[in-house]
């Protein structure tokens, strides 16, 4: 099952109490406090794991909790520190602080880690507290109560390429050719309940994934049909592969097929409506004569590859030509955030 969203309460463990204790030992008069401190609180953090796919382990489990930290205790030894709690979840989860109402972190990378509530700090005992003018002090501090939170986690798909198109365009059977995915396939509209992740390999060690995004529909950015639910997954992935049938048996036209998700994508988010976009005529086998193909080709004027997953025609030249297109966008987001840490380099010189 794939999960995307989750709320959760974190609360971090609270601080030990201090200690009020005095030394009692046989032949040494006048002894002194030694309340030890209490142990400070666990704290929870959150960390982006590969491997975990989805948010599933926080449908049945809503609260989390570090362990409290333990009370000081005499001869000046403090209490045991709580112990932290590590929440697992997927990289690409974006974690939300629903009180504030605000982006705590976003997890875009394996092995990201970030602190989501500080266990309290333990209490001073009465150790602490001696002094020249209060020799037998008989109080200690209790410890302070850990962070709580309540979080909201959605998760955003991480891939290179993103396959995009309506119902049965042939997204899932594409991925199934082309990587050791195996989404469910089958010949009526919304078999794709789910986003699929593929990992395309090719020569010399290459590889980039793929995501298949369940088809989308007009006024999906509205909430129509599954898409809406979905399309944030896009927004993750570097290139749209925007996949048409141009063979369809209901008669649709193909043209104006390829105009509804693209207005779908643009109404919501301009993000998406810029991303660099590559189409794929599919099912070229119910078009050996290519006629409807020159047709849609004539009247798009613009460039198209096309394909049969069926067949197996073109597979490797689409795989090709998407492994060049990542490469580029990642040579330029290197690019780009080499220029920023320049900036922020000589921002930092210039202000020292």
């Amino acid at each position: 099952m794939f999960i995307d969203e989750a709320e959760i309460f974190v609360e971090a463990g609270d601080g030990g109490n201090g200690c009020v204790s005095f030394r009692r030992e046989k032949y040494i008069p006048r002894g002194g406090p030694n309340g030890g401190d209490g142990g400070h609180g666990g704290s929870v953090f959150i960390t982006a794991k590969a491997g975990v796919d989805t948010l599933l382990d926080f449908t049945g489990k809503h609260h989390w909790r570090a362990g409290r930290g333990e009370d000081g205790m005499g001869k000046e030894c403090s209490g045991k520190k709580g112990e932290d709690l590590h929440i697992m979840v997927p990289p690409g989860t974006i974690i939300h602080d629903m009180d504030l109402d605000m982006v705590l972190k976003d997890l875009s990378e394996p092995d990201q880690t970030v602190c989501v509530a500080r266990g309290g700090l333990g209490g001073y005992g009465n150790a602490r507290f001696a002094s020249a003018t209060n020799q037998t002090p008989r109080f200690a501090k209790p410890g302070k109560p850990g962070q709580q939170r309540h979080l909201r986690l959605e998760l955003k798909l991480i891939a290179d390429i993103g396959l995009v198109g309506l119902p049965n365009a042939g997204k899932s059977t594409l991925l199934s050719r082309i990587s050791a995915a195996r989404p469910k396939i089958a010949s009526y509209p919304f078999t794709t309940l789910k986003p699929n992740l593929g990992i395309i390999e090719l020569s010399d060690y290459r590889r980039f994934v793929v995501a298949d995004i369940p088809g989308l529909i007009e006024g999906s950015h509205a909430g129509q049909g599954l898409g809406h639910d979905f399309l944030k997954h896009i927004e993750r992935t570097r290139i749209i592969v925007h996949m048409v049938d141009v063979s369809s048996l209901d008669g649709a036209d193909p043209v104006q097929n390829y105009h509804t998700i693209r207005s779908e994508l643009a109404q919501y988010s301009e993000v998406l409506a810029d991303k660099p976009e590559i189409i794929v005529v599919s099912k070229m086998d119910l078009d050996p004569e290519r006629e409807k193909l020159e047709e849609f080709k004539e009247e798009l004027d613009c460039e198209v590859m096309d394909i049969s997953a069926v067949t197996g025609a073109n597979l490797n030249q689409l795989c090709e030509r998407l492994w060049q297109e990542v490469q580029q966008v990642r040579k330029a987001e290197q690019e780009s955030e080499q220029k920023q840490e320049n900036k922020d380099e000589t921002d930092g010189s210039d202000s020292d």
